[in-house]
């Protein structure tokens, strides 16, 4: 979650939605986010809204942490009514959510299921840091209903986790899959980073080995973003680091693509690879679909129907707003049906299954002819009227997004 929120419009005390926006609910898929926003270190990188203890006043304790989750999905039921769905997937995102004792993810778990019902074939996935979890952690969470494990790998080079402010070690993702497998998890993803100032080809190359050697089924690979703010911005502005460079990430995706493919691991997302169809993250593609979500917890993002709203940033706030029987919602927005549109374009485009050429505008599908003419787009896919990316596609995806939203 960005430490950033946007202003909008105010959100009522009772967490009451717009009229309209709870027509169709479910229709579609629904899913929740819970964000943990505890970190036991800042990453130099980061920019989500995370604290370490020594940020934390009174008011934020992480042991009320969970009971103060669950205040928020019982709001959730109220505001929702009898319309809400079972949920389809859950994610508990962070931060390290797993700083927390494997009690309390459970619990928050527990308390989604007594109010929504969660559907027996639910993806409930946690992001973990390696260090953070061990053989019996993971168990409980196992046993607790949880399905799929996120490990922040990020790389395998010790002088790449420092830039990044990374404090594991090399090797402890690896084992760390390994306590996964043998807790029970049948999905594993590891997350990787690429294009971090000192990191060479070499190094990138020997991240994916190490990864691919860890067994998981699945792979997250993202080029990294110089964030305002953080301590990795100062430390390039000071000099002290190169900027990333655009040239060289593309060459780093392209092996990342080449290495990942060789060992039968297929693209489905422009960041995302997974060895099949069951091993692919259920909970994102709710979000590039148009799916449902609520998010809980502070500076978290929802959206249902349209209106999209995010919670109070400060977990001492976030605290005090639902101990006071009120939504903690900061600020939202109901978006336009161009607003929806351009999403979804910008979404969809992203996935290997394209976006079908009759929802675009006229003058969009001649921006596709064009794009297919530069060797963007597949032709097969096209003569069969979707437009999916080729892999020159994938590294010019934002160009080709603005060039076919352009009308909308």
């Amino acid at each position: 979650m960005p430490s950033v929120l946007p202003d909008g419009d105010p959100v009522p005390a009772s967490g009451e939605l717009p009229p309209g926006a709870l027509d169709g609910l479910g229709s579609r898929p629904f899913g929740f986010y819970v964000h943990v926003p505890y970190c036991s270190t800042r990453c130099g990188y980061c920019d989500f809204n995370t604290y370490t203890s020594a940020e934390l006043g009174p008011g934020a304790d992480r042991r009320d942490y969970a009971a103060t989750v669950i205040e928020e999905v019982r709001l959730a039921r109220r505001v929702l009514g009898a319309a809400a769905p079972p949920v389809e997937t859950v994610f508990f995102g962070g931060g390290t959510p797993t700083l927390l004792p494997a009690a309390d993810l459970v619990r928050i778990l527990d308390a989604i299921g007594e109010e929504f019902g969660v559907r027996p074939d639910a993806e409930v996935t946690t992001e973990a840091n390696p260090e953070s979890v061990d053989h019996a952690y993971l168990k409980e969470l196992r046993e607790g209903g949880f399905t799929r494990m996120s490990f922040g790998m990020q790389s395998a080079a010790g002088h790449v986790l420092a830039v990044l402010d990374r404090r594991h070690t090399p090797g402890r993702p690896a084992q760390a899959v390994r306590e996964a497998r043998e807790a029970g998890f049948e999905h594993v993803n590891l997350d990787l980073i690429y294009s971090t100032p000192g990191e060479t080809d070499d190094d990138w190359r020997a991240s994916l080995t190490a990864a691919l050697a860890a067994g998981p089924d699945h792979v997250s690979a993202y080029s990294l973003i110089v964030e305002d703010g953080t301590r990795l911005a100062a430390r390039i502005r000071r000099g002290e680091l190169p900027m990333p460079d655009d040239d060289v990430a593309a060459d780093r995706y392209l092996i990342a693509e080449e290495m990942l493919t060789a060992a039968g691991m297929g693209w489905y997302e422009i960041s995302n690879w997974a060895l099949d169809e069951e091993a692919r993250c259920r909970h994102n593609l709710l979000y590039w679909t148009g799916g449902d979500w609520w998010g809980a917890g502070p500076g978290a993002h929802s959206h249902v129907g349209g209106t999209r709203w995010w919670n109070v940033k400060h977990p001492a706030a976030y605290a005090a707003r639902l101990a006071g029987g009120a939504s903690p919602g900061h600020a939202r927005e109901e978006l336009s049906a161009a607003d929806r549109e351009v999403e979804r374009v910008m979404l969809e485009l992203r996935l290997e299954s394209g976006f079908p050429l009759a929802d675009l505008h006229p003058r969009a599908r001649t921006a596709c002819a064009r794009a297919l003419a530069d060797g963007l787009l597949e032709v097969e896919a096209f003569k069969a009227g979707r437009a999916v990316l080729t892999l020159r596609g994938r590294l010019l995806a934002d160009a080709l997004v603005r060039d076919l939203t352009e009308y909308i």
